[in-house]
C-alpha cells in the first residue's frame, strides 16, 4: 500500500492511527503533482487547486506540505544539494598550517559571546599574528555575516603593525564566510594565502580556539556580568589588557 501511495513505511506508521490534518491536502496536491509528470513546484500547484478545485491555498503552505512528505521533482533533488557541495568543495584552500604555529602567518575565527540568562549574544572575530601571538584586529558585531569577517580583515590589512602581506598565511576553518568570493577577492589582491582547517578538526586551528577560551575564562567567567552591552565592554578591555600587559607564557 506504501508503495501504491508513493509514500515511506515511517510515514504510514506515524500517522496510521491518528489523521493529519495536512493530509486531505496532502492527497489533492500528490495527485496534482502526479497529473502533471512530477515537474511542478509549488507555485504551479498553487496555480492549479485554484483552477481545477476551486481551492485557494496560500503558496508557502503548499511548499511546506509539499517538503513534509517529500513532493519534489527528482531533478530538483539531484541538482541544488549537488551544487551547493560543489561550490564549497572550490572554494576550500589547502591546510597551508598543518598545524605548524611557529610559522609565519595569521589565524582568524569568529566565538559567541553569550549571556544564557539574557538569551542575547554578540559575535567577536579576531585575527591573531602566530610570531608575537598578539591580536592584529578584531571587530565584534550583533550579526554574524560576511561584514564581521570583512571589517576584521580589512583592520588587520590597514594596521600598523601589519608590514608585509606579500606571501602571508591566513588561515581559517571552512566557515561561510571565509569561503566567500569577497574573502577570496580582499585576500588575493593583497598578495594573502587563504589556508582552510579540515572539516570537523578544531585542533588545525587551536591557537585561536585556545585565545577566545582563555578571553571567555577571564571575562565572563570570572564577573558578575549584568548585561551583553557590559560583556561586550569588558571584551573590549580585556583585548587592550592581552597585547599591553598580560603576561604570556614564551612560545617553545
Amino acid at each position: 500500500m506504501c508503495e501504491v501511495l508513493g509514500m515511506s513505511v515511517s510515514t504510514y506508521y506515524k500517522y496510521r492511527h491518528c489523521e493529519d490534518p495536512d493530509y486531505q491536502d496532502y492527497l489533492l496536491i500528490k495527485n496534482l503533482f502526479t497529473k502533471y509528470k512530477s515537474v511542478y513546484g509549488y507555485r504551479r500547484i498553487t496555480d492549479e487547486l485554484r483552477h481545477e478545485y476551486g481551492l485557494i491555498m496560500n503558496h508557502k503552505k503548499v511548499l511546506r506540505i509539499m517538503k513534509k512528505y517529500g513532493i519534489m521533482a527528482k531533478y530538483i533533488k539531484d541538482i541544488i544539494p549537488n551544487y551547493t557541495k560543489k561550490y564549497i568543495e572550490e572554494q576550500i584552500q589547502d591546510d597551508h598550517l598543518k598545524r605548524d604555529f611557529t610559522q609565519r602567518g595569521w589565524v582568524t575565527d569568529i566565538t559567541y559571546l553569550t549571556l544564557k540568562r539574557h538569551g542575547r549574544r554578540a559575535y567577536l572575530s579576531t585575527i591573531l599574528d602566530l610570531e608575537t601571538r598578539d591580536w592584529i584586529a578584531y571587530q565584534i558585531s550583533y550579526r554574524n555575516d560576511n561584514q564581521l569577517v570583512m571589517d576584521t580583515l580589512n583592520k588587520a590589512i590597514n594596521s600598523p603593525q601589519t608590514k608585509d602581506l606579500n606571501g602571508l598565511i591566513l588561515h581559517s576553518d571552512q566557515g561561510t564566510q571565509y569561503l566567500s568570493t569577497e574573502y577570496k577577492t580582499i585576500c588575493e589582491s593583497n598578495g594573502i594565502i587563504i589556508s582552510h582547517a579540515r572539516k570537523r578538526n578544531p585542533l588545525d586551528n587551536a591557537v585561536i580556539e585556545s585565545f577566545h577560551s582563555i578571553l571567555k575564562k577571564e571575562t565572563l567567567y570570572n564577573h558578575d556580568i549584568t548585561s551583553l552591552d557590559e560583556y561586550t565592554q569588558l571584551v573590549r578591555e580585556w583585548m587592550m589588557f592581552y597585547n599591553t600587559i598580560r603576561r604570556r607564557q614564551t612560545k617553545k
